[in-house]
């Protein structure tokens, strides 16, 4: 163990990894098929080529959930260019009346922590469109992630039979919070674990959600109770980026970074996060405020390193505003807002086409198919079958 290794153990846990399971899919029969790929995208459409592309390799359809810079046309016809099967959806911010009001949202809100991201709606979102389209097995793929393997897909897709979901493990750039690409920048043993950006679910069987805060696919995995059971199987590359270009970035992230890694301090040391009441928050606080300085204490006057205290500082500025009350107030909305989502969920009509889904969720004009979807057999799948 190295010395920072060594100084840190007590504050941050660098790997939560013994948590999954590790699965080789190369050995595995695709005794089950993927029945999607939704991108959430806020980038022009050239971002969803590679995503495209791997849906009409494998012969299933791709949701690009289009937003900002993403426009639903260019996808579509980027989609006829490849004789791709694609649905697009034109996401803004009104689309959120039609799920349930968030009691996270407002506690973030009024405690200034809240944010103007639209990435926890779009993942929302695209559960609804899958759980109402019947489908079973679906890849939340971000747009800045290649898969050079598509066809591993299938075979990875039939573990949700057996787990709470299967990411795929990041064989590229390492994606991690700021603060802890500055630990590993440092000498620190920092690994990484599943995340929404290349995730495999049931999307009928789930009923979690994505809170709009980050890490919010750790909150998500957590949303269908603990213990859970997960695995990391086939593999993906997340293209690089810079942590440091921007101090804001850390800060953004504090809060969802100090309530992930809480939570899951607590499930490897084998306790359940019901536990995490108001003193535990506060003694989460302290490690959190601890480890972020003893990173910056590792630092030396170097270029590179001035720019990763400028963003270490700016989180452990944030981390000033968190008290162990938001701590304990966020858990308590997060479970209110679980409840109402299952709710929301058992209301949720199932079955019929895209057009019809749209009609039904009172969203017409919002949900535009490509030729090539509108031929595709798969979209045709039975809900009976799963009940």
């Amino acid at each position: 163990m190295s010395t920072v290794d060594a100084s840190m153990e007590s504050l941050h846990h660098g790997s939560h990894a013994h948590l999954l399971e590790e699965v080789d899919v190369a050995g595995l029969e695709a005794t089950a098929r993927l029945d999607a790929i939704i991108v959430p995208t806020a980038w022009p459409a050239g971002a969803l080529r590679h995503a495209m592309e791997v849906g009409k390799a494998i012969g299933v359809p791709v949701v690009a959930l289009c937003s900002r810079a993403s426009a639903p046309e260019e996808a579509l016809r980027l989609a006829g260019h490849l004789d791709a099967a694609v649905l697009t959806v034109g996401v803004d911010g009104t689309l959120a009346r039609l799920l349930p009001s968030f009691d996270t949202d407002r506690l973030l809100r009024a405690n200034g922590f809240g944010t103007t991201s639209d990435l926890s709606l779009k993942r929302n979102l695209g559960l609804v469109l899958a759980r109402g389209l019947g489908w079973r097995r679906v890849l939340f793929l971000d747009d800045d992630i290649h898969v050079e393997e598509p066809e591993q897909l299938h075979r990875a897709a039939a573990l949700v039979d057996r787990f709470r979901a299967v990411g795929l493990a990041n064989s590229g750039y390492h994606d991690n919070s700021v603060v802890c690409h500055a630990y590993r920048a440092v000498g620190g043993r920092q690994g990484t674990f599943i995340g929404g950006g290349a995730m495999i679910v049931d999307a009928l069987r789930t009923e979690s959600f994505h809170p709009s805060i980050y890490n919010e696919d750790w909150l998500y995995l957590l949303g269908d109770g603990v213990p859970f059971r997960a695995a990391r199987a086939g593999t993906m590359r997340q293209r690089s980026y810079d942590p440091f270009a921007n101090p804001a970035r850390a800060a953004a992230e504090e809060l969802g970074d100090t309530l992930a890694e809480g939570l899951f301090w607590l499930l490897d040391s084998g306790r359940n996060i019901s536990t995490a009441q108001s003193a535990y928050w506060g003694d989460a606080l302290f490690r959190r405020r601890g480890f972020i300085d003893l990173v910056i204490g590792e630092l030396d006057g170097s270029a590179e390193h001035r720019r990763m205290r400028r963003s270490l500082e700016a989180a452990r500025g944030r981390s000033a505003a968190i008290t162990h009350r938001l701590c304990e107030d966020f858990m308590e909305a997060w479970q209110a807002d679980l409840e109402r989502w299952r709710k929301f969920l058992v209301q949720l009509p199932l079955g019929g086409d895209p057009a019809d889904f749209a009609r039904r969720f009172d969203m017409p004009g919002r949900v535009m198919a490509s030729k090539a979807h509108e031929s595709l057999s798969q979209i045709d799948v039975s809900v009976a079958a799963y009940h």
